[in-house]
């Protein structure tokens, strides 16, 4: 009787530890279950907060393009010694904004302006040709933007300067070239470096020595014998005319 006793007593309380264990078991198991889906909501706002922010990086990038695709009003290309040089401009008709970009480089940025018209000048170039960009008003809300280069208009300095320089455009060895001289100072240009030369007198006019790369080249200046033509310069590269580009 005794022992029936005692080993009920001690089969009660291993079901009363066994209860427990599981008890316990299911406890861990839950807080376990519990921090699983915890952690995976952190992820999930972290990766949506990720999500976001390179949503909204790429928004504002896109934004911005747009912006300034709608506030571009002109686009000019000028032809210099040093290279062809892009100046765009953006004019915001209701802010007044103005920013001047030459060759994608910012160079003049104000963002508001009580006055729409006016002016902004800046220089071009590595000689630092002076441009000026004229914003005048047509009628109503309608601009007229027009560019100065050296104080002429971009028209009348073109054709200014088709008389006082020569420009040839040539490929060396796989590689484009732009040579131009300046006749009134006979300086050579080459892809927006200024060459060293030699300039020598020969029987029927002078020569100007100049190296491209490994090439020997040399600009010959003759007299046309006509008083409109005046001298003609042409461009030799070993031995080979080259014909004058016309820009």
């Amino acid at each position: 009787m005794t022992l029936l006793k005692m080993s009920f007593i001690f089969s009660g309380e291993h079901e009363e530890n066994l209860g427990l264990n599981t008890s316990l078991l299911l406890f861990c198991f839950f807080f376990f279950f519990l921090l699983l889906i915890g952690l995976k909501a952190v992820l999930v706002t972290m990766a949506s907060r990720e999500e976001i922010t390179v949503c909204e990086d790429e928004l504002r990038s896109r934004y911005s393009h747009l912006e300034k695709m709608t506030d571009l009003v002109a686009v000019w290309e000028v032809a210099l010694s040093d290279g062809v040089h892009k100046i765009e401009f953006e004019h915001g008709t209701t802010s007044g904004k103005r920013v001047v970009y030459v060759d994608g480089k910012e160079e003049i940025r104000k963002e508001w302006m009580f006055k729409l018209v006016g002016k902004e000048t800046f220089t071009v170039g590595a000689a630092k040709t002076k441009a000026t960009i004229n914003i005048d008003a047509v009628s109503g809300f309608a601009y007229e933007y027009t560019l100065e280069i050296n104080g002429k208009s971009l028209k009348k300095y073109m054709e200014n300067r088709s008389k006082t320089t020569n420009t040839w455009i040539l490929s060396l060895g796989g590689t484009d070239y732009r040579v131009v001289l300046e006749k009134d100072t006979m300086d050579v240009w080459c892809n927006g470096q200024k060459m060293e030369t030699a300039g020598e007198f020969v029987d029927d006019g002078t020569e100007t020595h100049f190296s491209v790369g490994d090439y020997s080249c040399c600009i010959k200046a003759v007299s046309s014998g006509k008083r409109k033509e005046g001298i003609i310069h042409t461009l030799i590269v070993d031995d080979r005319e080259i014909p004058e580009a016309v820009e």
